[in-house]
């Protein structure tokens, strides 16, 4: 059975924004059945919504699809909060799916590196590639060594073994959330809670200690 049969025979539930909204917050098979349904939404829309822009009709396209679809799902769980009610739930969500496609291919391919060697580093601390600079400014080198330590030092003690090894893959490795589940031997949806519950834990942290965000992104400006 291919993928055009399964969403040909996928029945998606009716739902206003405000049911949207409320299952995919709650816990078990509500959650399930509607991440199942906002997952066919995206697939089958994803490929009209790139018309025009990307060869959708490429044999990779497919494949690169559900990558995308699974990194919009992502982003969508995490800024649910942010909806504004402004237009139907899903042409939201769908506006997020292609904007996150849209990145995504434009971005170099990430590199599948072992999670043990990217934390072993001569400096015994790992800096990811996005904010490296080979020729920091001096007064900002010593600066930016030591927030690195921090973030490190935080993501070492708040987070458990999977949530430290699926932030690194996801985050710092540009690895794609379906990548990340299959590595990890997990359901998509599983990994999607656990970045949820990390990136949770790590900024109340930082705001327990004062730091925001934006704090640790201005160092590396």
């Amino acid at each position: 059975m291919n993928s055009n049969t399964i969403l040909e025979e996928h029945i998606v539930k009716k739902r206003t924004n405000e049911e949207w909204l409320n299952e995919l917050k709650s816990d078990g098979q509500v959650k399930d059945k509607a991440l199942a349904d906002l997952h066919h939404i995206l697939v089958s829309g994803l490929r009209r919504g790139l018309l025009g822009r990307v060869n959708t009709s490429a044999p990779e396209f497919e494949t690169q699809a559900e990558d995308f679809v699974q990194e919009a799902m992502l982003k969508i769980l995490d800024n649910l909060d942010s909806f504004a009610g402004r237009s139907l739930f899903t042409t939201w969500a769908h506006k997020i799916a292609v904007s996150v496609a849209l990145t995504e291919l434009r971005r170099k391919r990430w590199q599948d590196t072992s999670l043990d060697g990217m934390m072993d580093t001569p400096d015994g601390v790992y800096t990811p590639s996005i904010v490296a600079d080979s020729a920091p400014a001096p007064e900002n080198a010593t600066e930016r060594k030591e927030m690195m330590a921090h973030v490190y030092r935080l993501i070492m003690e708040e987070l458990t073994e999977k949530q430290r090894t699926a932030l690194i893959k996801s985050v710092i490795q540009n690895m794609p959330t379906a990548q990340v589940a299959r590595e990890m031997n997990m359901n998509p949806n599983a990994v999607y809670k656990l970045l949820h519950d990390a990136r949770v834990r790590l900024k109340k942290r930082l705001l327990d200690e004062g730091l925001s965000p934006s704090d640790i992104l201005s160092v590396f400006e």
